[in-house]
């Protein structure tokens, strides 16, 4: 494979399930030509962990945040002041999230999006864009960026490991974000992400792994790693007609453009 320089542009790596062979899983990476890593963010309790992580490993940066999953970490405005000193004192802090709404495994929606909304107005506040989950939530996540849109305050940021429609797609394009598809391309079945991976334009998506989640093809029910991006570039480049090169080349320049990454 080639070593066209990649972004893995969110991933997992502070799980347990990598704490006993992450200098090796960082040596594949790094043999893969991922010269830059998103860390995402769950729950603030990460925090510490994940920064050390930021030391160890010179090409990580990472967003702080509160997954609508885990929203039992939420203490309004006590967490918001944890986030907001948390990127204020470290440079490396690129994103806010990862945030969003989450149908599919619960139905509160209003306790999440009462917790997705401060996020996104500390977000506004710090000049940072937002990684953005979002799973059978189109719908009310669509009106809540529209409304905010409506007031004046945009959001920015990436839709993360994209598995929607084009429709829905093109929504969120036409709101200014970015695209991002994870190992979930290369599933045979995945047809509606396969259009999505097609459409969306060249200048708007970006690639990432999730680890140590959603494994692609080849390796799909195995641990996934941040290495493994290089087979959803390999997939969006079928699916395009372009070469790896260029998909590569364009996911690694949008990621900087958005996140500022090294």
């Amino acid at each position: 494979m080639t070593r066209t320089p990649l972004i893995d542009s969110h991933c997992h790596i502070v799980f347990s399930s990598f704490k006993d062979d992450l200098e090796e899983v960082a040596f594949r990476w790094r043999s893969a030509g991922v010269k830059s890593l998103l860390h995402a963010c769950v729950e603030p309790s990460e925090i510490p962990s994940i920064k050390s992580l930021a030391d160890r490993f010179p090409e990580l940066r990472y967003s702080v945040g509160v997954h609508p999953l885990d929203i039992k970490s939420w203490e309004g405005d006590k967490t918001i002041n944890i986030l907001r000193s948390a990127a204020l004192e470290d440079p490396r802090v690129v994103a806010i999230g990862e945030l969003g709404l989450d149908l599919f495994k619960d139905s509160n929606l209003n306790e999440q999006i009462g917790v997705l909304k401060p996020q996104l107005s500390l977000a506004n506040e710090l000049d940072l864009p937002v990684i953005i989950h979002c799973r059978d939530a189109s719908s009310p996540m669509i009106d809540l960026l529209k409304n905010l849109e409506k007031e004046g305050r945009l959001v920015r940021g990436v839709m993360h490991c994209w598995g929607g429609t084009e429709e829905e797609m093109n929504q969120f394009l036409d709101l200014g974000l970015y695209i991002s598809f994870s190992g979930t391309v290369t599933f045979p079945k995945a047809t509606q992400i396969h259009k999505c991976a097609l459409a969306v334009p060249q200048d708007r998506f970006l690639i990432e792994t999730d680890s140590p989640f959603l494994a692609p093809v080849p390796r799909r029910g195995k641990r996934n790693e941040p290495a493994f991006v290089e087979f959803v570039a390999s997939r969006i480049a079928e699916i395009r007609g372009q070469t790896f090169s260029s998909v590569a080349k364009s996911s690694t320049a949008n990621s900087r453009v958005l996140f500022g990454l090294p």
